[in-house]
């Protein structure tokens, strides 16, 4: 019984939020990525773009509240989400138009657009924040829980609770779809294959007839539907909050480098590597050790190697040593 307490406590503390987190992360990777595969640039303003989209759908679920539309035992932002990747989308394309493209056909290096990027994200944080505020802004509704801790001891007898949040399955859950979805598109549409063609040599695909304008737009609505999703997953799983998400910036990176820029299926690798790091590193393992281990060697200590507030300084951490010893990532993405 004890092994099982213990398995428990580590569901409930490690494997479901890490995995959880993981799904998160993996969704805004994917869109780092794209961006850097085909554009050729780390776009710094993606996770201001996660925040300009969560915002839309805020306000979008605040409408529809007030109306008295709901989505039953799911959360409304879930109906809300399409106006916040429209809204989202019209915003990313209005800035490619605006001054992504002009350096674009200037031809101008990677590092220009980089530091152009940065402008860009500190423009849409000062948007977001005056759209919405600057303070947490809870927006979840429907059923909070899938199954309670106190239901699940009910039914086990074990003496650690299980509590399985709404909200967690279902990130994993639209995350797998997404991720699904995103994976037959770019493999099975016409599309899709122009986008990896152009990814693996512009000037072939040029040649070949590809539309590059096409490409450039459909990539960008493709990175503002990610960064909407990732972003709404995150504020309904914990809370939305702006700068919140200008610190994701850094953990998303860091799974796209580890997993391999440029590479979808790294990305989401990447992803959940960051997740389970920072989790597990900053996670207190005293009640694990105590189901485990005899009476007598029960440990006196937290047993954490990390608090939480380190957590980003794991994902740093890793980002500095696969850069050091593999900069092409896990899955041999473009080097950085």
């Amino acid at each position: 019984m004890d092994m099982l307490n213990a398995f428990v406590a580590l569901l409930n503390f490690v494997i479901i939020p890490a995995a959880t987190y993981g799904s998160q992360l993996a969704l805004g990777a994917l869109g780092v990525t794209l961006i850097y595969g085909i554009l050729r640039f780390s776009n710094f303003a993606h996770g201001d773009t996660m925040a300009f989209g969560t915002t839309m759908t805020i306000l979008v679920t605040w409408g529809l509240q007030a109306m008295g539309i709901t989505f039953g035992i799911l959360p409304t932002a879930l109906l809300a989400l399409p106006f916040g990747i429209a809204a989202t989308a019209l915003l990313v394309l209005g800035t490619d138009r605006a001054v992504y493209r002009f350096y674009r056909r200037q031809k101008a290096a990677p590092v220009i657009l980089v530091i152009v990027s940065i402008g860009v994200m500190f423009i849409l944080n000062g948007l977001t924040r005056f759209i919405i505020g600057v303070d947490d802004q809870r927006f979840a509704d429907g059923a909070r829980f899938v199954i309670s801790a106190r239901d699940f001891k009910e039914m086990t007898g074990l003496a650690e609770g299980l509590a399985l949040r709404s909200t967690q399955l279902l990130t994993m859950v639209v995350a797998a779809i997404c991720v699904v979805l995103l994976f037959w598109f770019l493999n099975r549409t016409r599309t899709g294959k122009s986008m990896r063609a152009f990814s693996d040599n512009e000037d072939l695909a040029l040649l070949s007839g590809i539309n590059p304008e096409k490409v450039v737009a459909v990539t960008w609505i493709i990175v503002a539907a990610l960064a909407t999703i990732a972003g709404v997953l995150y504020g309904l799983d914990k809370s939305f909050k702006p700068f919140t998400y200008f610190q994701l910036l850094l953990p998303i990176f860091a799974a796209a480098i580890v997993g391999g820029l440029g590479s979808p299926l790294g990305a989401i690798a990447g992803g959940f590597v960051i997740a389970f790091s920072e989790v597990t590193v900053t996670y207190a393992f005293k009640k694990v050790a105590t189901y485990v281990l005899p009476e007598a060697l029960a440990p006196d200590g937290l047993l954490q190697l990390l608090t939480t507030e380190y957590k980003f300084a794991v994902s740093f951490a890793i980002l500095v040593i696969v850069l050091l010893i593999k900069p092409t990532g896990l899955f041999k993405g473009k080097s950085v």
